[in-house]
């Protein structure tokens, strides 16, 4: 069944490829999404199947796939109206590329050897950029150029620590492997300069495709430049993806005796991404780069929370399915304004609760829900990662990171307040809100409103499950 929902996504996209009919291409996509989803569902709940050398599940890989599986779903179905929209730039490249980005992050997520890993997260970046470019203008070609760029320079620094983490085994008197759960079993005799030197590029590599400070710099001009569902895929599910390739060193690190270490550098990454967010989102006059900085921000939130470990560790899992969800919300909220008001830019956006009343009000909700506001899910996880900080004996941190917080929700409050109220601009609006316009995002804010409220046991468990992998010692 892991195979199933590894490669069928890749066979739809060569079929869509073909169809010649281009509403029908469209509807590949909810299609694939919502058989993608099952498939998720039914092999999370089946025990684990596929514990090969090659791919399988644990439930840090359950939690991830879970997570990327629904994001994909609700943005496939916002693809169907958004695609007949857009006619005019077509969509022969747009559904395929969109099916290989589900594939190959299906591969990043299930893969139990570092070398798949590696492949299928390089993958995900090849399936993506076309998508950046989709509006095919200079500043998107530009931002794509970054994109490319600067992630492939970052994954080819995770390759070379994909070799030093082979090396460290050899040198340590062990066979040459990459496959994760010999590299744990091991991982008390690996060669400490080696796995050291290793991590360093797995979080520079893994790190640079997350979006840490100061390996951040594509975010902006990429998620400023893409669709809307495109930010929401790349903020909520490609982060996903590349945090639990950083996960995979942190757990061989605590594998070898050296998880105090990896921590120490989660903590520094995750400091300076929250103080590098907070400054640029103080007078931010784009909506999409500010939505950028704000994932900026909460890859900061989940590293922090790792680094500290603990009910902060349980706490950043559990943030990892809000922030998603939350992006997913927020950037297709923020696609719609940008039709409705053929502009991105502060000075040319007020009103939008009164011109689009249900895109309007999911970006306003999705602000209060990204910046902490109860009763919404982010409030919950974030709550938890400061109560880990305070038991840890972390109190100046909590404090700092509090700070931090409430700088951002001033400045990002300041922007969405202004784009939010007010009266719009004359003239008729070449935009209204649509059902599959504003379903799936009403969907995520209903779903991250009930994690605010109530957290499911399944999930519960997951999250303890995943948690528990990060804290084991050899």
């Amino acid at each position: 069944m892991l195979a199933v929902l590894i490669l069928f996504p890749m066979a739809v996209a060569v079929l869509a490829h073909f169809i010649p009919w281009y509403r029908g291409r469209s509807w590949l996509l909810p299609a694939s999404g919502a058989l993608h989803l099952v498939l998720a569902v039914l092999v999370s709940t089946d025990g684990g199947p596929g514990w090969g050398s090659w791919v399988g599940l644990d439930p840090l890989s359950t939690l991830v796939l879970l997570v990327t599986s629904l994001l994909f779903f609700g943005c496939s179905v916002y693809a169907v109206d958004y695609l007949e929209l857009r006619r005019d730039r077509g969509n022969r490249q747009m559904v395929p590329c969109l099916l290989t980005f589900l594939s190959a992050m299906t591969l990043a997520v299930t893969a139990r050897h570092l070398g798949v890993l590696w492949f299928a997260v390089e993958t995900t970046t090849i399936a993506s950029a076309p998508l950046i470019y989709y509006n095919r203008n200079r500043l998107s070609i530009e931002a794509t150029w970054k994109y490319l760029l600067i992630c492939s320079v970052g994954i080819a620094l995770a390759m070379l620590g994909l070799l030093f983490v082979a090396y460290a085994g050899l040198a340590g008197g062990e066979p040459v492997s990459l496959q994760l759960d010999r590299l744990l079993a091991g991982g008390a005799h690996l060669s400490r300069p080696w796995l050291h030197a290793g991590f360093v590029f797995l979080l520079v590599g893994f790190g640079t495709k997350m979006g840490l400070a100061p390996l951040h710099s594509w975010k902006p001009d990429a998620y400023g430049e893409a669709p809307g569902m495109v930010g929401a895929l790349l903020a909520g599910g490609l982060t996903s993806v590349a945090f639990l390739g950083i996960l995979r060193g942190v757990q061989i690190m605590g594998a070898a005796g050296d998880g105090a270490l990896a921590r120490q550098m989660l903590l520094g990454l995750g400091l300076l991404s929250l103080v590098l967010a907070a400054v640029f989102m103080v007078r931010q006059r784009d909506i999409k780069r500010l939505l950028a900085y704000s994932s900026i921000e909460h890859m900061g939130i989940l590293a922090l929370g790792v680094g500290i470990g603990g009910l902060a560790a349980f706490g950043a899992l559990l943030h990892l399915v809000n922030n998603a969800l939350t992006k997913g919300c927020l950037f297709l909220a923020a696609g719609n304004i940008h039709r409705a008001f053929a502009s991105k830019r502060l000075e040319d956006i007020r009103g939008a609760t009164t011109r689009l009343p249900l895109s309007g009000g999911l970006f306003l909700a999705g602000f209060l829900a990204i910046t902490g506001s109860p009763p919404f899910g982010p409030f919950l996880s974030e709550f938890t990662i400061l109560r880990g900080m305070f038991q840890a004996g972390q109190g100046p941190l909590a404090a700092l990171v509090l700070l931090l917080l409430a700088t951002v929700f001033i400045g990002m409050g300041a922007t969405v307040l202004s784009v939010a109220q007010g009266d719009p601009p004359a003239g008729e609006a070449p935009f209204r809100d649509r059902l599959l316009l504003v379903a799936p995002p009403l969907g995520f804010l209903l779903a991250i409103l009930l994690l605010g409220l109530y957290l499911p046991e399944p999930l519960r468990h997951l999250l303890e499950n995943a948690a528990s992998l990060l804290e084991v010692q050899p």
